[in-house]
């Protein structure tokens, strides 16, 4: 791989990655140093690129392998709160009651995904979040398309049952 085509199809995707990095890890350095780590080992592997089918997907699952390693070392901390990247911005046509109930909302969404079983938490983040498509989300996580649709169908069930709870029941 040339550099150009590093350039060209690779980086392209690092905000991406980013994004995934930190919605696993919860901690902004920590997602850094995926990202680094991540398109170090993509560049490392340059003469794998002619035989792959998708790119961005190959990338997603390096980034998705680093990432559940730092997750299962002994030495990760998660030391961040709630995810800053999927707070809701303050519109400036809208009320402050309106945009701090909508904050609310969206916090709530955040927490109960992050409470989700891993697997659930993925294929969220991947088709809702970053809108890849459910062949891309096999490739990534390497399993296969009905595994993908019914783990996504339950992780949305378990989200909408959780917040009508909230809701009705005034359930925390």
């Amino acid at each position: 791989m040339s550099l150009e085509l590093f350039h060209s199809q690779v980086l392209p995707i690092r905000p991406k990655l980013f994004r995934f990095a930190f919605r696993l890890l919860n901690n902004e350095e920590d997602a850094k140093d995926i990202i680094q780590d991540a398109l170090l080992k993509v560049w490392n592997q340059q003469e794998r690129m002619p035989e792959l089918q998708n790119m961005e997907a190959w990338c997603m699952r390096i980034v998705r392998n680093l990432a559940l390693d730092r997750l299962k070392s002994k030495k990760y901390r998660n030391t961040e709160g709630l995810d800053r990247a999927g707070e809701v911005p303050a519109n400036h046509q809208q009320s402050p009651h309106l945009a701090a109930e909508q904050q609310d909302v969206m916090g709530r969404v955040h927490r109960i995904i992050n409470a989700l079983p891993e697997k659930y938490r993925t294929i969220i983040q991947l088709r809702d979040m970053e809108g890849f498509s459910y062949q891309e989300i096999c490739d990534i996580l390497e399993l296969t398309l009905s595994e993908v649709k019914i783990n996504l169908h339950r992780a949305r069930k378990s989200v909408r049952e959780q917040l009508q709870n909230m809701h009705v029941y005034g359930l925390q």
